[in-house]
């Protein structure tokens, strides 16, 4: 039996996907469930499981766009019925390359119909204006790839020899090329402003020293810095309730719910996954959650709805070093919380100059929806919070709060 593997949908309003990257070859032995590639939508990666066990002949080649519904590949159960099937084609093309002129033996046949660029390796070169004899094709047989006909370079003439300068072309993914498209929109279609601020880690430092050991024993994870954040934005939201919307038209649409998006790195870029609910998760409950949404995302394992539907985000620059920056909305939300490096540094206290490990904040806003009073008063409140989280975050208890 050949089986037709079509791309299935990876949610809502996606209707096309782009083939990252083909995870086995063609005419490989394949089995059932087995990842056989990654496709990209631009929400998320996504790997693509055989449905049965056979052998599979490609009909995409990476970088294709194809239309959700769309087959991408066959998968002969039998072993052999694809193979017939491909060897009856390569006869018929065979018949109609002799009746081209300048090609009259079996072996220029041979070279003839692997070199051929393929339909999409065909269109770029048509478009660059270059010779396809001028081209090494690395594809099956010696033929023009796709990506092949994107690294080829039109001649330019002659140039003194500079030696070995080499580059590389490589079109961005689905996922990114969608991340570039947001970032323009939320620059170009928002009132962005930031606001800045600091924050003594101090105190948060010694309850983390003092309970580490006991909260990984107890609950498996490690008490980070996210789990203070994200209490302390929880409170700062729920007093500043406009930071926690967002605009639709000429509507203001609130929430009496905290979906905090967690910004984290993965192999495919920066993915958004969220923490939903947060306002009820205790310490243990949120660092739990992010820790398994990072692995997620590490491991190109994050769904859309993973990443769908956050009211506010909170992005931690200082993991890579970052002493300060100006986030940039994820819309439609209307604030996003940058995080950055902890440093000492000599500030005054009461008169005396003494060293502290202070963290700089920043809040880009939507001035269309949250005024500087807003603003300025929810970073004030973040700064509060992580300066007296004993009392502000943990109501006095840090052992009932870490629930040791």
């Amino acid at each position: 039996m050949i089986l037709e593997m079509k791309v299935p949908s990876p949610g809502e309003s996606i209707t096309e996907v782009e083939i990252a990257q083909w995870l086995v070859s063609d005419g490989d032995y394949v089995e059932k469930d087995q990842a056989i590639a990654e496709v990209d939508s631009d929400k998320a990666t996504l790997e693509l499981p055989a449905e049965i066990s056979g052998t599979i002949i490609l009909k995409a080649e990476e970088g294709d766009a194809v239309e959700v519904g769309a087959i991408v590949c066959l998968i002969d159960s039998e072993g052999k019925g694809v193979r017939s099937a491909i060897t009856s084609d390569i006869g018929e093309v065979s018949s109609n390359i002799k009746t081209t002129p300048n090609v009259t033996t079996s072996e220029e046949i041979s070279n003839y119909a692997s070199q051929t660029p393929s339909p999409a390796a065909r269109k770029i070169i048509a478009e660059k204006g270059i010779n396809p004899n001028s081209i090494q094709g690395t594809g099956r047989g010696g033929r023009i790839t796709k990506e092949d006909a994107l690294k080829s370079v039109p001649s330019m003439g002659t140039q003194p020899d500079w030696g070995e300068r080499g580059q590389d072309r490589s079109k961005l993914s689905m996922l990114r090329r969608k991340v570039a498209e947001r970032l323009v929109v939320a620059k170009n279609e928002t009132a962005m402003l930031t606001t800045f601020n600091e924050a003594d880690m101090a105190t948060i430092f010694s309850l983390r020293n003092k309970n580490k050991d006991d909260f990984l024993k107890k609950h498996g994870v490690k008490l980070g810095f996210m789990s203070f954040f994200t209490k302390a934005v929880v409170r700062a939201l729920k007093l500043f309730p406009d930071v926690n919307s967002m605009m639709d038209g000429d509507y203001k649409i609130s929430y009496d719910y905290c979906d905090i998006s967690v910004a984290v790195s993965g192999p495919k870029g920066l993915m958004v996954p969220v923490v939903r609910n947060a306002e009820t998760l205790s310490f243990a409950g949120i660092e739990k959650e992010i820790g398994r949404l990072a692995v997620k995302a590490r491991d190109g394992k994050i769904t859309v709805d993973d990443m769908t539907g956050g009211t506010f985000t909170i992005s931690n620059g200082g993991v890579f070093g970052s002493m300060l920056s100006t986030p940039i909305i994820n819309p439609p939300q209307s604030g996003i919380l940058g995080m950055h490096n902890i440093i000492e540094r000599p500030i005054a206290i009461e008169g005396k100059v003494v060293i502290r490990p202070m963290m700089y904040l920043a809040l880009s806003y939507d001035h269309r929806i949250i005024d500087g009073r807003e603003s300025v008063g929810f970073l004030v409140a973040i700064k509060e919070a992580l300066e007296d989280p004993l009392n502000i975050l943990m109501d006095a208890d840090e052992k009932k709060a870490l629930e040791l």
